[in-house]
């Protein structure tokens, strides 16, 4: 998709633009936030036991560990 400068464009052009955005916009289903939460919620705590942010890395499997100390003589 061509990358368009908005400057550059007439009133008319930009009012095309708009109009066609809200036929857009229209046309998407909307949601009652309590509903759209309560999703959420629950589709976060169904992968709660396998996420890493919250349960954190194993050990064994984190590529970051350090792998010794600072030895110094």
């Amino acid at each position: 998709m061509p990358v368009i400068n908005v400057d550059d464009l007439t009133d008319k052009d930009k009012a095309v633009m708009e109009v066609n955005q809200l036929k857009t916009e229209v046309k998407l289903e909307r949601w009652l936030t309590s509903k759209c939460c309560e999703e959420l919620k629950e589709y976060i705590q169904a992968g709660e036991e396998e996420d890493i942010l919250v349960k954190g890395i194993p050990e064994d499997k984190n590529p970051f560990k350090e792998k010794g100390g600072c030895v110094i003589c």
